[in-house]
């Protein structure tokens, strides 16, 4: 079994380069694929129906750093940008070498202050395209 010595790691990139996401409360990438099952009067199950593949995220940070308004100033500006979950430190646990989502537009930003602890925000969006890169066998893609 492995022993989860490693961190992952959001990180976004422009035209001006890499940016790390810190710090990072969660990141929830989402795929859904559009299969959808195929029944009839005369029997179940007799095919498959595929609609648009769909890729959406949920990202939340505190907002005591760079993070919170560099990723508010995408969401205002509507810029598109890149989204990268990777891990960090020895690399040996997480079943991928990285996740990415390309072409990301932030739909929603949330501000969350409260009396106790630090104030979080919360962005959601969707993605153009994807990639996953397993650390063995070969890389899938949407589209």
């Amino acid at each position: 079994m492995p022993d989860w010595k490693s961190r992952l790691v959001v990180s976004w990139e422009d035209s001006s380069g890499v940016h790390k996401v810190v710090p990072v409360d969660s990141f929830a990438p989402q795929f859904s694929l559009g299969a959808e099952v195929l029944h009839s009067i005369d029997a179940t199950h007799i095919g498959v129906v595929y609609s648009p593949k769909s890729m959406t995220f949920s990202l939340s940070v505190k907002a005591i750093g760079d993070s919170a308004a560099q990723l508010t100033s995408l969401a205002m500006a509507g810029a598109r940008f890149n989204l990268v979950l990777q891990e960090t430190d020895d690399g040996t646990d997480w079943s991928f070498a990285r996740v990415v989502l390309t072409d990301c537009v932030i739909t929603s930003a949330a501000q969350n202050v409260s009396v106790a602890g630090a104030p979080s925000a919360t962005f959601s969006g969707f993605s153009l395209a994807a990639m996953a890169e397993p650390k063995t066998g070969t890389a899938s893609s949407i589209p």
